[in-house]
This record gives structure tokens, sequence and C-alpha cells, in this order.
């Protein structure tokens, strides 16, 4: 009897490790209250050194094309296109929705996660409920600088960048998503930035070339 309460609890414990896993690694969180009087310039042209399938329908929409980006609604104005690395090998839109409910958020901070093939697409583009709802974000907290959320669009790729970089679907999709907000919405180049420009975090990782999207735009 004794042995099969350990194996249960075993078992039990191996369920829910890659989530627990997930959860302490995803959100590319880094050093709080970091003050950005005068925010650095975008730094694009200078190189960067080199499960099964889960859907939630109300949660997001996946799409390749920009008909799913089209909010159905109100617009908000936004100004800024921040993008982040999960900092995880896998996950989703949905899998990050959980992790972010459990740590008392409303929902999924970002607005767009974009797949790596692992629990989502490879370069699928999942549509979070923020921006089907047109709702500010909460992926950039910077102190005295509550516009990064307010009016900007949070971009998530799965992926931890610190250790390899964007696969070539993840790149083009953000490319297109980037190019689809800078029209729609009047955003300048200069407005778009990584998440570790803007505050103390490695994210979008070291292996995120900013060049390569550049170029790309």
């Amino acid at each position: 009897m004794a042995t099969t309460h350990r194996k249960g609890s075993v078992t039990r414990w191996l369920a829910v490790m890659p989530l627990a896993l997930l959860s302490a690694a995803v959100g590319c969180t880094g050093g709080e209250g970091l003050l950005v009087r005068h925010p650095p310039a975008p730094i694009f042209g200078a190189r960067v050194a080199s499960a099964p399938r889960q859907t939630q329908a109300p949660l997001r929409q996946a799409s390749w094309t920009t008909a799913a980006w089209v909010p159905t609604g109100g617009q908000r104005a936004w100004r800024f296109i921040v993008i982040h690395h999960s900092a995880t090998t896998w996950g989703s839109a949905a899998d990050f929705d959980r992790i972010h409910r459990a740590r008392g958020w409303d929902e999924l901070g970002y607005h767009f996660v974009i797949g790596n093939g692992m629990n989502s697409g490879d370069g699928e583009v999942e549509v979070g409920s923020r921006w089907t709802s047109q709702k500010h974000g909460a992926h950039c907290k910077v102190a005295d600088h509550p516009e990064y959320n307010d009016v900007g669009v949070g971009i998530c790729l799965v992926g931890d960048f610190s250790q390899s970089p964007p696969t070539e679907a993840q790149m083009r999709s953000l490319a297109a998503l980037v190019r689809f907000l800078m029209g729609r919405y009047s955003i300048p180049r200069n407005r778009i930035y990584g998440h570790g420009q803007l505050k103390a975090t490695d994210c979008p990782g070291r292996h995120f070339d900013y060049a390569d999207l550049w170029r790309r735009l």
C-alpha cells in the first residue's frame, strides 16, 4: 500500500511539473522599478550577438493572415509595439493565459503570441483576448511610464532566445504583424522596442536579431 501511495505521488508530481516550470519562467520578468525618463532609441540596425496541441476558442483566434488581426469594435490609440520572448521552449496563448491567471492577473498579458511549433504552430499568430477587446496590456510595467502598457501592443514569441534564435517562420510572422500594426496605427519605427530596451530584463534574449527584423519591415 505504501509503495502504491508513493507511486501515485510521483505520478501527480510529474504531471504538474511542466506547468510549474513554465510558470516559473514565462513572462520575461526583470528588475522592477527601472526609471526610463528618456527611453533609448531602438537598436535596430545593430546586430545582436548571435504536449498535445491545446485550443481555447474564446481566448484566441489563430491565423497567419491579417484578417483576424483587425479589431471588430472600437480601437485603442496604440502608440508603441513591445516585443518579448516567453523564455520557455514551448507554449501557447492558452498556456500563458493560465500562467498569468495563476499569478493573479485578469488574463493573458500579451496581445499576440507567435508560436514556435511546440503547443502552437510554427509562425502561428495567436490573437489574445486583450486585442479582441482592445484592452491595455500587462506586459511592460515600467515606473513612471504607464504608456507602454496602456497604449503599447505586446507581442510574445514563444521560445528562449537567450539560448537560441526565433524560427524563420516566427520572424516572418512577426514582421508581417509589425508591418500591419505600423500601418494601421501610424506607429513609427522608433516606437518599436524590445522589452529589454525599456526595463532591466534580458527579454527578448541575446539571440533575437533586431537587424533581421528591421530588414523585413
